[in-house]
């Protein structure tokens, strides 16, 4: 069946109408035409934004069932140890979803399962981002917004992890709680406002459920739509290698080739999910019972996001002052407060950090290698290390009991392992990276093996080698390693007329970090000719660009999300 020009001319007035509103032809056209690059690295991002997507669909399932209510009445379900119990209208919910809704058990733990993974994923993005460099100008913004969606991740999976007001759940209410009175001053305050009333009070599940359901995925949405935009506005980071320079994009086009990918991705996410749902069993609520304020369990941990906070007061000695009739609780203050602040302080501030310690404000869109980086690298291994012994420490009561150790006794071989594992984590993995430079200096000097033994001239026996391929040459040699600064041509020339000790303490400070974190690295062998291929290849883009598509400064993101929808709307790349 064919149209009649009559309606084809119909149809191309209503798309040239539509068009002249909403450009979307132009845009769409820039947009189907996006080179991304291909690396494995770069699905941690994907795997996150399609367990979002999976929360979204099975959390609007179970929203159709659930009742945020704190009224008690006796449980008068299948579950025929509850029966005649008093229970709150919430969690009775959540056993008629669990026993019987038909599929809501499956739901509910896809769900569940779909929380760990995401939070786990945004978690393994942002460490990728952090060693590979990608966090560097012009991407400091969306870095912000990833460390901020990590943040909203976590308060998140707290507030639908209490939503069922089983006990086990309720025991982290009440953490929360404590958490809230150790404020000094309104403390007191914030907990009674936050509860309404006196704890556990009437109102805390149907605050959780509104911010669960309306206001943290709302926010999480925004900042992943804007993430987004900015990903594609700013381009995507590559990897160094043939034809990829500082300057351009080498990748597949999203469509088809891209899109197709990235969809046969979320239905493996969803798979995956699926089966973990039908086959682990998580969260089993009716084992726990409902939340009574009496009532403690051994054996309870919280999901493992917060594990680490779990850990941390735990691991805390208890000491308190008072003052000026105000009791300051330093355990739960120091534990629950100040170093959940610190964490994201730390990871707000690093790329700004890492900036003043380079002075470099040039663009940067080739990933670089952990090893290349010894310092961050270090650093970064030196965190994830303090985290797991928090983490483990959260589970000191069973680890005291499975082998059969003291509990006193592991308390304060966590507490000593807080402090050393770290440092010991860092130092052996900036070792770590200094000799796999050294490794690559002696692939790029000697070649690689054969593993064919050829007889030496002096009678003996050695492996052949051969010539390192270019394609491994080349991502061996481009790398960016800024210079300390206290080492630079001018800093020279300041030496030499003997002005460097007359420069402000906060420069040489500057200087003193710069060389710390810049001043180890093995040179590799390269002769004039490659030297000046590799400054070619990380020369930042010198193209004008025009206004509307000239990268913003960090300190007005707003604007550069608004420049980028406006790009996006107009069809222009960069």
């Amino acid at each position: 069946m064919t149209s009649s020009p009559k309606s084809r001319a119909r149809a191309e007035r209503a798309v040239s109408a539509a068009d002249a509103r909403l450009p979307a032809l132009d845009s769409g056209r820039e947009l189907l035409r996006k080179a991304f690059p291909d690396h494995w690295s770069f699905l941690l991002g994907e795997i996150a934004l399609y367990s979002f997507v999976v929360l979204l669909l099975t959390g609007t399932f179970l929203a159709f069932f659930f009742h945020p209510d704190m009224a008690h009445r006796p449980y008068a379900g299948p579950y025929a140890p509850l029966r005649g119990t008093l229970v709150s209208e919430a969690y009775a919910s959540t056993m008629r979803i669990s026993f019987e809704v038909r599929g809501g058990l499956l739901i509910r733990q896809i769900h569940h399962w779909g929380a760990l993974i995401f939070v786990a994923s945004l978690g393994c993005h942002l460490l990728r981002v952090f060693l590979t460099g990608a966090f560097r100008r012009p991407r400091e913004v969306n870095w912000v917004i990833g460390v901020t969606m990590f943040g909203l991740a976590l308060l998140e999976g707290y507030c639908g992890y209490s939503l069922p007001d089983d006990l086990l759940s309720g025991m982290g209410v009440r953490i929360a709680e404590g958490i809230m009175l150790s404020l000094p001053v309104v403390g007191s305050y914030l907990a009674f406002l936050v509860f309404g009333g006196e704890f556990p009070g009437e109102e805390i599940v149907s605050r959780f459920y509104l911010a669960h359901v309306l206001l943290l995925p709302g926010l999480l949405v925004a900042l992943i739509t804007a993430h987004l935009l900015l990903v594609v506005y700013l381009k995507h980071t590559q990897w160094p290698g043939p034809g990829r320079t500082n300057r351009n994009v080498v990748g597949k086009p999203l469509w088809p080739a891209y899109a197709a990918k990235s969809l046969g991705l979320f239905f493996a996410v969803f798979g995956v999910l699926a089966v973990l749902a039908a086959t682990v069993q998580i969260n089993p609520v009716w084992e726990y019972g409902p939340y009574r304020p009496d009532l403690a369990s051994l054996d309870a941990q919280p999901d493992w996001y917060v594990g680490f906070l779990e850990g941390a007061l735990r691991l805390m000695p208890g000491f308190e002052t008072d003052l000026a009739g105000h009791t300051l609780a330093w355990t739960t203050f120091l534990t629950g407060v100040v170093l959940p602040v610190a964490l994201f302080a730390v990871l707000y501030a690093y790329p700004f950090f890492e900036r003043r310690l380079t002075g470099d404000s040039q663009e940067r869109h080739l990933c670089e290698r952990p090893r290349n980086h010894p310092t961050r690298t270090a650093l970064g291994a030196g965190g994830v290390a303090g985290y797991a012994v928090l983490l483990l420490a959260g589970g000191q009561d069973v680890l005291a009991h499975v082998f059969h150790t003291s509990l006193e006794g592991l308390v304060w071989v966590f507490r000593v392992a807080f402090f050393v594992v770290p440092v010991l984590a860092y130092l052996a993995t900036k070792r770590l990276c200094l000799g796999l430079q050294a490794t690559d200096r002696r692939r790029l000097a000697e070649g690689e093996g054969s593993g064919e033994a050829v007889r030496t001239a002096a009678g003996g026996y050695a492996e052949e080698r051969l010539p390192l391929p270019a394609e491994a040459a080349y991502a061996l040699l481009v790398r960016d390693v800024p210079v300390p600064t206290g080492r630079t041509p001018a800093a020279a020339g300041h030496h030499r007329r003997g002005l460097l000790r007359r420069r402000p303490l906060r420069l040489r400070v500057r200087d003193a970090l710069s060389a710390w974190y810049f001043g180890q690295r093995v040179d590799l062998p390269a002769d004039e000719e490659r030297r000046r291929r590799i400054e070619e290849i990380l020369a930042p883009p010198t193209h004008p660009a025009p206004p509307r598509a000239r990268v913003l400064p960090p300190r007005s993101p707003g604007r550069q999300v608004w420049h980028a929808v406006r790009w996006l709307l107009r069809g222009r790349g960069r």
